[in-house]
C-alpha cells in the first residue's frame, strides 16, 4: 500500500493480513506511567516479610521427591515458583537466604540493587534495571544458600520485579538474618547489615 494507505507494511509476504491496519501498531502510544500503588492494587499483592510486596503467580504441580533433594529441604518441594516482587522508596528487603538458587527478572520502574554475600565471603552488588549500557541486567540468579538483601538504588521510586525459585520456594527453606549473628561472621560488611536488616 502506498503511503497514506491503511496499512503498516506493504503486502510483500505470505503472512500479510489485509485486516493488519496502522491503528493496531500505533507506535506513538506511550501507556500511562505505571505506580507502585497501581501495581499492588492490580495484582493485589500482599506484604513481604522480608520487606516489599510480593504475590506467588506459579507453583508447578509437579513435585521432586524429598529423597531425591539435598537433606537439607528435609521434604518434598515442587520443582518451581514465581512471585511478583515490589519495593518502594525507603523500603528494603532484608538479608535472609534460601536453599534454592533465586532468579530475579526485572519488569518495571527503576533500578534495583540486590546485595550478595557470596559463599567465599565476597560482597556482590547487582543493579537490576533496563540501562543495559550502564551495567543494568533484566535477570540475575542468587546461589542458594547465599545471604542476600536487596533495595531500590538512590533515586529509584519503586522497583517491580519478579523470583523464580527451583526447586520450588518453600518458607521452611527461608532464614531471615540476625544482624549481630551476621556482622559477627562478616564485620567487614557490619555497616550494611546493620543498614538491611530488621
Amino acid at each position: 500500500m502506498t503511503a497514506g494507505g491503511n496499512y503498516a507494511y506493504p503486502p510483500t509476504s505470505s503472512d500479510w493480513r489485509e485486516g493488519w491496519k496502522i491503528s493496531s501498531l500505533n507506535t506513538n502510544h506511550h501507556p500511562e506511567m505505571l505506580s507502585a500503588a497501581t501495581i499492588i492494587q492490580q495484582y493485589q499483592l500482599q506484604p513481604h516479610p522480608e520487606g516489599g510486596w510480593y504475590k506467588e503467580t506459579y507453583r508447578s504441580s509437579q513435585i521432586v521427591a524429598g529423597a531425591a533433594l539435598p537433606e537439607s529441604f528435609g521434604g518434598d518441594r515442587s520443582i518451581s515458583t514465581a512471585i511478583y516482587f515490589l519495593l518502594e522508596k525507603g523500603n528494603f528487603s532484608a538479608f535472609h537466604r534460601i536453599k534454592s538458587d533465586e532468579c530475579w527478572h526485572f519488569y518495571s520502574g527503576d533500578p534495583l540493587v540486590i546485595y550478595i554475600i557470596q559463599q567465599d565471603g565476597l560482597l556482590s552488588e547487582v543493579v537490576l534495571g533496563s540501562d543495559i549500557l550502564k551495567g543494568q541486567l533484566f535477570q540475575y540468579v542468587v546461589p542458594a544458600n547465599c545471604w542476600f538483601a536487596s533495595r531500590p538504588a538512590v533515586k529509584s521510586s519503586f522497583c517491580f520485579t519478579g523470583c523464580t525459585v527451583a526447586p520450588g520456594f518453600d518458607f521452611a527453606d527461608f532464614e531471615m538474618a540476625e544482624a549481630n549473628k551476621l556482622a559477627l561472621s562478616f564485620p567487614q560488611y557490619a555497616d550494611l547489615i546493620s543498614g538491611l536488616c530488621r
